[in-house]
């Protein structure tokens, strides 16, 4: 046997490979023995895989047998439960029928006997080892001291309250419970049982005394307060805990926030603040119960600002709730505090400055939303009064003082988040205040632009991604908004769209900020040079269609600018388009001025187009050229194009043959296609509008003859262009044909024959597209 390694390292890879071989079958064989003792005591079908004992190879081998649906254990717990329940039944049938047909002693005398059998049972089933069937009879035993209680009731005490027993015996029930479970450690029942019993003594005996709301309460709390030190050794506590001590703080706060004086408040505030010391001594105690804190953080809040509600007003009240919370926030700059004290105080703080945020925010939205109400009508002094709008100064407060806790907040923790909402919050309060403290207009507009201009400056310096977006989203919003209410006056327009557009500029030429900002900037900067043209025109007195005149100017500064724009030069130049498409739509209702807005838009593209990296705007130059001619030849009347279409044409095609013999890679498109495109394309328009057969058929022949030179001389141009025409052609002449032999046939031919046409296509849709891809090529190996 030759081998590429030396004798010496093979031997040493071949025991290595020995010694991983021997490891995985010993795994394997103790994972084996595992395995068949969970099915043994499963009571499941064993599947055993191994030699068999003639040494034969390994064969699986079943256990002889029908397969059990379900194991031991579980029928034996179904079974259990079944008789647990059918005792329990019996026994309430015997309290609650039987029991009135025998005398005192008998009674007495089969309470007690069942019931200690009942509960001294499990005792001897647990030596034996019979754990499920005493859980069971357990059960059955707590039930029967339920009913004794329930019977005692009704026998001996008939007159006595209701409310009050069901106290007294829910304390006494939970009490020897609680010692039954403590003898029968093993059992599982008793303890959980007793810790249930445990939650109704104090609220029973309130509700029987009519403490009121804030007794009940109390007994809540005080419960839920022996839950949370119970829990520390019984782990089933911490819920009842958790859900009485939410309830005691729900009925402190309900009766807080319905004070009428802040005398009554402070009975609620009391409740809460000890609700409050609770969940902060469980967090203390528990680090795992962090959320104890938050909500003890919040029943405080409410506590103390509680008191002062009932003599403020509502938007000062929530002034007052954040003047509570908001330094809850300042916990996470103390140290000495555990860890679960300390998240919970400030997320008890930000629970707080949230909804005080939202409060206020609600309040201010009317601000935002009213100046919708100027487009029913622009420029007719239409302010709505300050009181309008709800509440003054609280609202814009509260918003400033979330503001400030954010973005101390983001200092001190360097997340992003709160720094973002300290940019929201705080442009909403500044942007919302003058309106709702009822200044002039004129200092409303004044201050709202101020704001807004520092919102803008807060994107262009780049205070990082997710605040520098939220300022440069603040700042748009206040320009729209604040524009919006300018309309309703003409001085107003002019001033604050001036100025607007003024600061858009402004922060288009800032070098160092960022580019989409500056990007963003120039695109207002065109907007609002538009909307103060069109402002202008409509003082004039205009018609309308002349506004389109001014408007050009926005395209034509913008072209002339060109390559001074820098790095905004793209979205300005865009922008500035889209004022050229609106000149266009402005002058659409009257065919001459259509005509002149297109031959200066033209002019503009080909201005533009002289620059070598602009020179695509030169067909579109050439486009407006043409619209611009065939708008004037429709309004004058004009019913054959060729007459101005092949003088234009036939010079067009000598140049470009001049051009193609001078210059051999020239497109042919470059070339041909304006000549050809100047007499095809306005013939075509005029022969599908043409009920005659002259013209579509001197047409038909003229783009068959193109499309043949185009073939012959292998150029694109022609080829394309003449066979585009000649298929609109056919199509023209076939078309009412087509629509009558379509109105002939019967409804279901033309979905039968789609039907047919998709097969088809689908059956040979792997060569169609290499017929596709083989006729890209050869278009595209023309000239």
């Amino acid at each position: 046997m030759n081998s590429p390694l030396p004798p010496a390292e093979e031997l040493a890879l071949i025991d290595r490979e020995l010694a991983q071989l021997d490891a995985r079958r010993l795994y394997l064989l103790a994972r084996r023995d595992w395995l068949l003792r969970l099915l043994q005591q499963s009571g499941a079908a064993a599947v055993r895989w191994g030699p068999a004992a003639s040494g034969s190879p390994a064969a699986p081998a079943w256990s002889a047998g029908p397969a059990k649906e379900a194991s031991a254990p579980g029928a034996q717990n179904v079974l259990l439960t079944l008789g647990a329940v059918l005792l329990a039944v019996a026994a309430l049938a015997f309290t609650l029928v039987s029991w009135g047909s025998m005398g005192i002693a008998g009674r007495s005398a089969v309470l007690a006997v069942v019931t200690a059998a009942a509960l001294a049972a499990p005792a001897v089933l647990l030596r034996r080892g019979l754990r499920s069937t005493a859980e069971s009879v357990a059960a059955v035993g707590l039930l029967l001291t339920v009913l004794d209680a329930y019977a005692l009731y009704a026998v001996g005490m008939p007159d006595a309250d209701g409310t009050g027993y069901a106290a007294g015996a829910a304390a006494v029930l939970a009490a020897v419970w609680a010692g039954y479970g403590s003898a029968l450690r093993t059992l599982r029942i008793p303890l959980p049982a007793a810790v249930v019993a445990a939650q109704l003594p104090l609220p029973l005996a309130a509700v029987a005394w009519q403490a009121g709301p804030l007794g009940v309460g109390w007994a809540l709390l005080v419960t839920a307060a022996l839950d949370a030190a119970l829990a520390l050794r019984v782990r089933a506590a911490a819920l009842p805990a958790a859900l009485l001590g939410s309830a005691a703080l729900l009925v402190g706060a309900a009766q807080s926030w319905s004070a009428g004086s802040a005398a009554q408040a402070l009975a609620p505030a009391a409740l809460l603040l000890a609700g409050a010391a609770l969940g902060v001594a469980a967090a203390w105690r528990e680090p795992r119960v962090w959320g104890a804190a938050l909500v003890g953080g919040v029943a405080a809040v409410v506590a103390v600002a509680g008191v002062a509600r009932p003599e403020l007003a509502p938007g000062w009240a929530v002034v007052a709730h954040l003047l509570v919370g908001l330094p809850l926030l300042a916990a996470v700059r103390v140290p000495a505090l555990p860890e679960a004290v300390r998240r919970g105080a400030v997320g008890a703080g930000a629970v707080v400055g949230a909804l005080g945020a939202l409060a206020s925010g609600a309040a201010v939205a009317p601000v935002l939303v009213a100046r919708l109400r100027v487009l029913e009508e622009v420029w007719a002094a239409t302010t709505p009064a300050a009181d309008a709008y709800g509440p003054g100064a609280s609202a814009a407060v509260g918003l400033l003082l979330t503001a400030g806790a954010a973005r101390w907040l983001s200092r001190v923790s360097a997340r992003p988040e709160p720094g973002v909402l300290a940019v929201v919050l705080g442009w909403a309060g500044l942007f919302a205040a003058p309106v709702l403290l009822g200044f002039p207009v004129a200092a409303v507009f004044a201050l709202q632009l101020a704001v807004t201009g520092a919102a803008g400056f807060l994107a262009l310096r780049s205070l990082g991604r997710g605040a520098g977006i939220a300022a440069a989203a603040c700042a748009l919003a206040g320009a729209v908004n604040v524009s919006l209410g300018a309309l309703d006056g003409r001085a107003a327009t002019f001033a604050v769209w001036g100025l607007l557009g003024a600061g858009c500029a402004a922060g288009a030429a800032y070098g160092p900020a960022v580019r989409w900002v500056r990007s963003g900037a120039a695109v207002c900067a065109v907007g609002y040079a538009t909307g103060l043209l069109v402002a202008a025109a409509a003082v004039t007195d205009l018609a309308v269609v002349w506004w389109a005149l001014p408007v050009l100017a926005v395209p034509a500064l913008v072209a002339a600018l060109g390559p001074r724009l820098g790095a905004v030069r793209l979205p300005t130049e865009i922008a500035a388009a889209v004022s050229g498409v609106l000149a266009l739509a402005l002058s659409a209702g009257r065919p001459g001025t259509l005509a002149l807005v297109l031959a200066l838009s033209g002019v503009v593209c080909a201005g533009a187009a002289v620059r070598p990296e602009r020179r695509v705007l030169g067909w579109a130059a050439g486009a407006l050229f043409v619209a611009a001619t065939w708008v004037r030849l429709a309004e004058a009347g004009v019913t054959a194009p060729e007459a101005y279409t092949l003088p234009v044409t036939v010079p067009a095609l000598a140049v470009g043959f001049l051009r193609r013999r001078r210059d051999a890679r020239a497109s042919s498109w470059a070339a041909y296609g304006p000549g050809l495109a100047a007499t095809l394309l306005p013939s075509l328009l005029a022969a599908w509008a043409d009920a005659d057969w002259v013209r579509p058929l001197v047409l038909g022949v003229a783009a068959l003859a193109v499309t043949l030179a185009g073939a012959r001389w292998r150029l694109q141009a022609p080829l394309l262009l003449g066979g585009a025409v000649l298929a609109a052609v056919a199509v023209h002449e076939l078309a009412p044909y087509v629509v009558q032999v379509a109105g002939a046939l019967p409804r279901w031919v033309l979905p039968a024959l789609a039907g047919v046409l998709l097969l088809a296509v689908g059956a040979t849709y792997e060569k169609r597209l290499r017929d596709a891809r083989r006729l890209r090529a050869v278009i595209g190996r023309l000239r």
